[in-house]
């Protein structure tokens, strides 16, 4: 049976470069990067180039970069070690309703100590007003932690603009852009970052490995105490094969992006006006052009979003109904949900993300396959019968569009 992985935002296969790469520091080289001696000093030596190719990627210097073992980690380190570093200062965080749960559950756990947070709206597109984020700032906020683009939707939030009000106020501004890094440019200094979560899996390196940029003068408080590892931030013997692959990752993405971007670009599309086509009623979520360049998700209105990943997994394609950290979940996608979408039209959604190795075929199998899924089971649905029988333009009665 054919096999196609529409699915990579949950998670990328590992690019054959990058696998060459770190091979030997699963075998021959692995000594233990502290130590002193001639197998500690190549370890330390290929960890220290992985963070030059890291820092190239994002055009930040090589000592704000920290290593970390996901984007979860990255988040919570970025969020937890700001706000403690900064209790004398205040005690208001600023976010986002659409964010993935390791910010959402960090701030929502930070609530529950005494920090105030303010969750912000998005639009029935899934995009930000940013004077509802200059509204919100106190004199107490003492970081804002806004995602450059949601794992769900693709939809790219105004970073740059945002960067510049937290500067305006002298607030930390944090960023998780796991979904961004690597698959569109990001330079932290234009932007006016402060902090930044990438994960390697997003980008075609292993599992198990992550980053956080840390400008320069920006103080946290470790959640790893142990070790001097990582400039103090962040204890533990460093996972050098993963560093090394996914520093190769990142110098790939700086090589190769401006292609990778045509080609996916190019593929999204196909996939859309072909479903959009031949699929009635059939919506796309999110903004159509404000987003990055590899995600579509879109809602099958009486059609069950589960049943049809079900029915795609049987002819041999993975794709997604949200985030593969809240599967398994009944509840509604928290973006639709804000997106002020209901909870039959959430679950009606999918959301498909491509990767690299995604071809014209790849597409074209895909618009074989997924109408007449569509429509055997909207043939089973009384809601669609009424609306096609006695009112054919009936639709769901939400004004938003639907769903990392």
């Amino acid at each position: 049976m054919k096999r196609i992985y529409f699915d990579n935002n949950a998670t990328t296969p590992i690019h054959p470069e990058v696998f060459d790469a770190m091979l030997p520091y699963l075998k021959d080289e692995f000594g233990n990067p502290s130590s002193i001696h001639w197998a500690g000093r190549n370890t330390r030596k290929v960890i220290d180039e992985a963070r030059e190719k890291v820092a190239r990627l994002l055009n930040c210097d090589v000592g704000e970069i920290i290593f970390t073992s996901c984007g979860s980690e990255g988040d919570n380190l970025a969020i937890k070690g700001l706000v403690e570093s900064k209790r004398d200062k205040g005690n208001h965080i600023i976010t986002t309703k659409v964010e993935h749960p390791a910010v959402l559950t960090t701030c929502k756990y930070l609530a529950k100590t005494g920090f105030d947070v303010t969750f912000l709206d998005v639009d029935n597109q899934g995009m930000l007003d940013l004077d509802q984020l200059k509204k919100a700032i106190t004199p107490k906020t003492i970081l804002i932690t806004i995602m450059f683009a949601n794992n769900e939707t693709g939809v790219i939030f105004p970073i740059e603009e945002i960067g510049r009000i937290a500067k305006e106020h002298n607030i930390t501004f944090h960023t998780d852009a796991v979904q961004g890094v690597g698959k569109v440019p990001i330079d932290v200094k234009k932007l006016n970052i402060d902090l930044l979560t990438l994960s390697g899996h997003k980008l075609y390196a292993p599992k198990g490995v992550g980053a956080i940029y840390v400008k320069r003068g920006v103080r946290l408080v470790p959640l790893i105490h142990g070790g001097h590892q990582e400039r103090n931030r962040r204890g533990g013997t460093e996972n050098t094969a993963g560093i090394v692959a996914l520093g190769k990752a990142c110098e790939i993405a700086h090589r190769d992006m401006e292609q990778e971007i045509k080609h996916l670009t190019a593929l999204r599309d196909r996939l859309e006006k072909g479903l959009m086509g031949k699929i009635p009623h059939a919506r796309l979520n999110g903004h159509p052009k404000n987003r990055i360049p590899n995600t579509a998700n879109i809602s099958f209105e009486f059609a069950e979003g589960e049943s049809i990943l079900l029915n795609l997994d049987m002819k041999g394609i993975a794709a997604s109904s949200g985030s593969a950290c809240t599967s398994g979940t009944l509840e509604p996608s928290h973006v639709l949900v804000a997106m002020g979408v209901s909870m039959e039209a959430s679950h009606s959604s999918v959301r498909f993300s491509l990767g690299r190795g995604n071809t014209v075929e790849d597409v074209d199998y895909v618009l074989e396959v997924l109408p007449p899924i569509v429509e055997k089971m909207r043939s089973m649905s009384p809601l669609y019968s009424a609306a096609t029988g006695g009112a054919a333009n009936i639709s769901f009665t939400e004004s938003g569009s639907c769903s990392h």
